[in-house]
Parts: structure tokens; C-alpha cells; sequence
């Protein structure tokens, strides 16, 4: 385990991304359950590699969901259909992570959906730099059929009930306590919970970020 400041675990995070030599853009993923701080901390390490003069593509999961209209088949509170539903792994292999991989074309698109107007998406292809970072935050990203497209996997994990409140507090504009405390406890925990059990996220990861404190971060590299 390695205490230290935001600074320090940033610029580990940088390093081991220099640390991968392939011959394609390097694939990162940073995972961990929702409200863990991976979004923030993927956006501060895109700011990082960028100031080290890395071509950074920054993506996300939520910009490969389905419509609201095919991603709830069980219902809008299913933890079951949180992990098997919600997302087109297919639409993200095929678009983003193999046109960066080994053989690939570099030719990539960055989403496929729009979640603010839950609408399809198909931005223009774009062509990556060969040394190019992508860096991609989201839930459940080391789940088999995505595992081996990552050149660096970052697992972010926080107590689950902490995520809760940070959800409160993120989603006040936009929801009751009562609504965020709803899918938190019945759809969002329980899939995490389920994703632990069935995949073992943080044994699959290169570091593992404690992000309980974020100005005071713990880690594990591997």
C-alpha cells in the first residue's frame, strides 16, 4: 500500500501508462463503482498525460448505454439488468477499443449514445496517433468480454455506502434523496455487488486506487 497526495498517485498513474510499450494507442481503463471518483480522477489524468505532451482520447461507458427503451428488460430497479442490460459492449469493442488495439486501424469513434437526449449517436471517425492514450471510465469495464482490450487497468474502489452519499450530493439538482437512495440501494449496489462476486474486478487490475478520501488516496500497485 502507498499513502501519498493526489499529485503523487497522478503522476504514478502517468508513469505506469508510459510504462506500456505497445505498438498501437494504449487503452486505459479506470473502473469502480458509480460515485467512486473515477470520472474525476480519469479527467485529472487526461490532464496529466496531456501536459507530458500525450494525444490523450478521453471516453466514457456512459456514452455506450442502450436507449432507456432496450436497457431496462427487467425492470428499472434490476441490479441483474444494471450488469446483463445496459450496456452495447459490442458497439464499444467494434468502434472504439479494437480500432486502437493490436491490428487495428486507429480509426475510432469516441460514443455511440447520447445520454442527455437518450438518443443514438454516430460522431465522425476520427484516426488516433499510434502513441495515442485512451483513457475511458466506467462501471464494470473488467468484466470478460471487455478484460483483455485494456493495455492498463486502474480499479477505483470506495465503500459502496460512501457512494451513496456522494450520490446524494452529486445528483441533489436533478433527484430527491429518496430517488437516488432507491436505485443506489436496489440497482447500483446490488450489480456491484454481483460484478465482485462473479469477476473479482480488483484481482484483474494492475493498480487499485482507495479512493475513500480523494485528497488522501491509498494505493496498491501491482
Amino acid at each position: 500500500m502507498v499513502h501519498g497526495t493526489r499529485i503523487e498517485l497522478l503522476d504514478c498513474l502517468a508513469e505506469a501508462v508510459g510504462s506500456v510499450t505497445v505498438t498501437h494507442p494504449t487503452r486505459v481503463a479506470v473502473d469502480g463503482p458509480p460515485a467512486a471518483g473515477k470520472t474525476t480522477l480519469a479527467d485529472e489524468l487526461a490532464v496529466v498525460l496531456r501536459a507530458q505532451g500525450r494525444d490523450v482520447i478521453r471516453a466514457t461507458i456512459d456514452d455506450f448505454l442502450f436507449p432507456r427503451a432496450q436497457r431496462y428488460p427487467r425492470g428499472e430497479y434490476s441490479a441483474e439488468g444494471c450488469y446483463h442490460d445496459a450496456h452495447d459492449y459490442h458497439a464499444l469493442n467494434r468502434v472504439l477499443l479494437d480500432p486502437l488495439g493490436p491490428g487495428g486501424d486507429r480509426l475510432f469513434q469516441p460514443a455511440v449514445y447520447d445520454h442527455t437526449a437518450d438518443a443514438v449517436l454516430s460522431p465522425p471517425v476520427t484516426t488516433a496517433p499510434p502513441d495515442a492514450v485512451l483513457v475511458f471510465d466506467g462501471v464494470f469495464l473488467l468484466r470478460p468480454e471487455l478484460l483483455d482490450r485494456w493495455d492498463l487497468r486502474v480499479f477505483v474502489s470506495t465503500a459502496l455506502e460512501k457512494t451513496v452519499d456522494r450520490a446524494v450530493v452529486r445528483e441533489r439538482q436533478l433527484s430527491t434523496r429518496a430517488d437516488v437512495e432507491r436505485r443506489w440501494r436496489e440497482r447500483y449496489i446490488p450489480a456491484q455487488q454481483l460484478y465482485f462476486a462473479t469477476v473479482r474486478p480488483a484481482r484483474h487490475a494492475d493498480i487499485v486506487v482507495h479512493n475513500d478520501e480523494p485528497e488522501l488516496p491509498v494505493w496498491e500497485p501491482a
